[in-house]
């Protein structure tokens, strides 16, 4: 999608303090951290959110969640936990529309969010 930051992001024509990147996922820095510790974690593939997920993303979700989380909370030292959030919708707090994953840490999270 020309339009979408993310999408940018991921192609590499705009800069971002990158942690992580393989074939299929790019995680960087989230620009407004909201803890010590906030990667957002986002798919080359433009998919507008995690309600969009079709039947073939099966292997990418699991890349996500099962392979990038638990390297990047390594990495990060998040060893006393962290909080993975995902906005879906307007409703849901999404602000762009390109799914995306924030992994967030380094301190004692409560809740509400905040």
């Amino acid at each position: 999608m020309t339009d979408c930051i993310f999408c940018k992001i991921a192609a590499g024509e705009v800069p971002s303090q990158k942690v992580f990147e393989d074939d299929s996922v790019v995680a960087f820095r989230d620009l407004s951290p909201k803890a010590p510790q906030h990667v957002l974690i986002v798919p080359k593939k433009h998919i507008a959110n995690v309600a969009q997920f079709q039947a073939e993303d099966k292997d990418l979700a699991a890349h996500i969640f099962v392979d990038v989380v638990p390297k990047l909370a390594k990495e990060l030292k998040l060893d006393g936990g962290f909080r993975l959030v995902i906005n879906t919708g307007d409703d849901g707090g999404q602000t762009v529309n390109h799914l995306h994953v924030h992994l967030l840490g380094g301190r004692k999270m409560t809740w509400p969010p905040g």
